[in-house]
């Protein structure tokens, strides 16, 4: 549907951008932060436009990037609108990484600029020195070293609109599995930011998300990571109120969907477990019918897990599958539901493949590697030309997930190429063993991988973090082993299982499996 709201929003058409919306409306709730601090739209945005003039003058020009080490508070926001306002690059760091890690980043990106909270002082200010971020540019949230207060740094700036608007870019880095991450890179768009945002509202229209209207957003992972920070952008963009985990904890999650009256939130597959594994009486505690849509990707959801979900929500779980580098499919509630365990089927203007290594697409119900239609314009690995040729399949790209198609044209996804284990000649693929492994109540987290072995290659080990209340022990081994023989094939069950008191995950779910698996190929020249 379409039409006008009472908030001169256009409705089931495009938003008006934020920057726009923020000058009719300065009072309205923009963002709530993990403190309770409600920002209204005209604070940011005349933040924003603050920070504009503020870096423009310690020497930033069109097209140089701007990197952020800052966990979730407003200043993610003011930088973005800022940044995609003045022509530069969003460069967003881990803050996870060490300070020779976010080094290599900032030199590799050229960073011209830094904005830095003082919770990671430490590695900022020595990843700053290392790279060469020149001194004017680097500004932080409380004190760091070598840094301007960005307080003291906006303070003798105008908050009017910036002269000479035009939209930015993301520059996002990929972890990748092997050596340094690289950046995928776009040029800059020819357009002004409104038309910008226009262009890209889709990342939340296909979700049947609407600009205006009374949605709230929850964003519940780092906003390092380009989709819960795409999320929260571009509902900014659709003037929903926005509302930040500083971190992950399940039951404070479904507090603030309660008090917020939340309608759409991004998880991964760990935290909608972790929602899972509270206790049937603390779920029941809140009140979580406002919730419309639940969206997850980054790593295949066990369908037992999906199904007790739906059963929990309802028909509100949405499930992706894409990249940073473009491209996706949807599953939409009802076709889940008709199809479990698929990833769905190509959005809007997108579109997928499943080749075999001959780059020969492959029959429905066979495996291949999985190859998604460039989208939002063409990308590049900088600095990598032979990763960029090696990813390409004419206007198509992989990031070297195995999948297959059915009859319909739902993709479901089997795992990294990386990942897969090959026993005997025989593919396993451990994203089907660790859903079997999560399916039992005393299994927290689960990683399953292949190790040496001198008869068949490779067998299979699994690792996994019991689940509160459960206890590591031969015992509950042997229990889970044969839980596995019971729901899977036997060549597929884990020979042995170990025990850890915590995976090696970051903040937003994503596993460090070659932490688990590099000391059983140390010396054997594995390529992991």
């Amino acid at each position: 549907m379409s039409g006008v709201s009472d908030k001169g929003v256009t409705v089931g058409d495009q938003p008006r951008g934020f920057w726009a919306a923020a000058a009719a409306e300065p009072g309205r709730i923009a963002v709530i932060d993990p403190a309770g601090e409600r920002w209204t739209a005209g604070v940011v945005s005349s933040r924003a436009n603050r920070l504009v003039h503020a870096l423009r003058a310690r020497g930033l020009a069109e097209g140089d990037p701007v990197a952020t080490l800052l966990p979730n508070r407003v200043e993610v926001f003011q930088t973005l609108m800022a940044v995609h306002q003045a022509g530069w690059n969003y460069v967003p760091l881990n803050s996870n990484l060490t300070a020779a890690e976010l080094s290599y980043i900032l030199a590799d990106s050229g960073a011209k600029a830094l904005v830095a909270d003082q919770r990671f002082a430490t590695e900022a200010a020595a990843a700053a020195d290392q790279a060469g971020v020149p001194e004017p540019g680097r500004l932080s949230v409380g004190a760091i070293r070598g840094f301007t207060a960005l307080d003291d740094a906006l303070a003798d700036q105008p908050d009017r609109t910036p002269g000479h608007r035009v939209a930015g870019q993301f520059m996002q880095y990929t972890s990748g599995t092997t050596g340094r991450p690289k950046a995928v890179q776009r040029e800059l768009p020819s357009f002004d930011p409104e038309t910008w945002v226009s262009v890209f509202s889709g990342n939340l229209l296909r979700y049947d998300i609407e600009p205006g209207g009374d949605a709230v957003h929850l964003v519940t992972s780092p906003m390092y990571h380009m989709a819960p920070l795409s999320f929260g952008y571009f509902s900014a963009h659709f003037e929903h109120p926005v509302v930040l985990m500083d971190k992950w904890d399940a039951e404070l999650a479904l507090q603030l969907i309660e008090r917020h009256r939340v309608t759409d939130v991004h998880m991964v597959p760990t935290q909608l477990h972790r929602l899972m594994q509270l206790p049937a009486e603390v779920r029941s505690r809140y009140d979580v019918s406002s919730l419309r849509q639940v969206i997850h990707a980054a790593a295949p959801c066990p369908i037992d897990l999906k199904r007790r979900l739906f059963e929990w929500l309802g028909p509100v779980i949405y499930e992706f599958y894409g990249a940073t580098e473009g491209g996706g499919t949807l599953a939409m509630p009802q076709d889940w539901l008709s199809h479990p365990g698929t990833v769905g089927r190509p959005w809007p203007g997108a579109g997928v493949k499943v080749l075999d290594d001959s780059g020969q697409d492959v029959p429905p119900g066979t495996v291949g590697t999985v190859y998604l239609k460039l989208m939002g314009g063409d990308f590049r690995y900088k600095g990598d030309p032979d990763k960029t040729t090696a990813s390409r399949q004419g206007d198509y790209f992989t990031v070297g997930d195995m999948g297959e198609l059915d009859e319909d044209g739902f993709l479901y996804l089997r795992d990294r190429k990386i990942d897969m284990i090959i026993s005997g000649g025989v593919n396993i693929y451990p994203a089907e063993v660790e859903a079997a492994l999560l399916s039992h109540a005393a299994v927290g987290d689960a990683a399953v991988f292949g190790i040496p072995d001198d008869e068949w290659g490779e067998q299979v080990k699994a690792v996994v973090e019991p689940a509160a209340g459960y206890d590591a022990s031969p015992a509950l081994a042997d229990e889970l082993l044969a839980h596995c023989t019971g729901v899977l094939a036997r060549y597929k069950c884990p020979r042995s299982i170990d025990f850890t008191d915590a995976m090696p995950r970051d903040p937003n779910g994503k596993l460090y499996k070659r932490r688990l698996r590099d000391p059983y190929w140390d010396g054997r020249g594995h390529d992991i």
